[in-house]
């Protein structure tokens, strides 16, 4: 069955663009077009779409006010955040309003289309800028990993490409392995260190030394 899709954008040349790359994932499915909250959240009402790409900031009822709404009434219905701000606000508070995901419009659209898949099953996804920019918080709130965790040479390795960006395909041809691979590689090591998302993998790996990227 398709992943039906509702985007919810101010800018229409984007929606369409987003829309016209969508339909050619055979399995997935643009199911509706909103400019802001309101409509969102009438059309999320109506057609009850399995994942929401969501603009953050928009006239009258923002995103973040959106997304709120939306998890209250249909938890079942995945919000992903689609923004040209990397702000820290913007982040955390999409995401306490019920985000699964949250990516940046210079990403390149083989990476939403990973984080559509990834929120489907349940599962949160930032892009590696975002997860960056969470690193302080997560160091001065505390948060650690589970002790006594060992992770392998390999598992190691995809951590460390996962925190600079990599996508699953990526790390699945530098490894010589498949993609389910390496999703079940990277759900492993979350399940040994006690992470729940892959922001936290990516912060413990810059804790950890393990990445290039610069926090």
């Amino acid at each position: 069955m398709a992943v039906r899709i509702l985007l919810v954008d101010d800018h229409q040349v984007l929606r369409e663009g987003l829309r016209s790359l969508l339909e050619q994932q055979p399995e997935m499915e643009v199911v509706g077009e909103a400019g802001d909250g309101m409509t969102a959240l009438r059309l999320v009402r109506e057609h009850a779409p399995d994942v929401v790409i969501m603009d953050v900031n928009m006239e009258g009822m923002d995103g973040i006010d959106a997304t709120r709404m939306i998890s209250r009434e249909l938890p079942d219905t995945k919000v992903l955040a689609l923004s040209m701000f990397l702000r820290k606000t913007f982040v955390t508070e999409m995401f306490k309003s019920g985000a699964a995901g949250y990516l940046l419009k210079d990403n390149a659209f083989s990476e939403i289309v990973e984080a559509i898949r990834t929120v489907r099953t349940g599962e949160r996804y930032v892009c590696g800028k975002v997860a960056a920019l969470l690193v302080d918080e997560y160091v001065q709130d505390g948060h650690g990993v589970a002790s006594g965790a060992r992770l392998t040479k390999r598992e190691l390795e995809v951590v460390r490409m996962l925190a600079d960006g990599k996508t699953s395909k990526e790390i699945a041809l530098i490894t010589e392995t498949s993609v389910k691979t390496v999703d079940a590689c990277r759900r492993r090591v979350m399940h040994k260190l006690g992470l729940g998302s892959l922001a936290e993998l990516v912060k413990y790996a810059i804790r950890e030394g393990l990445t290039t990227v610069d926090c």
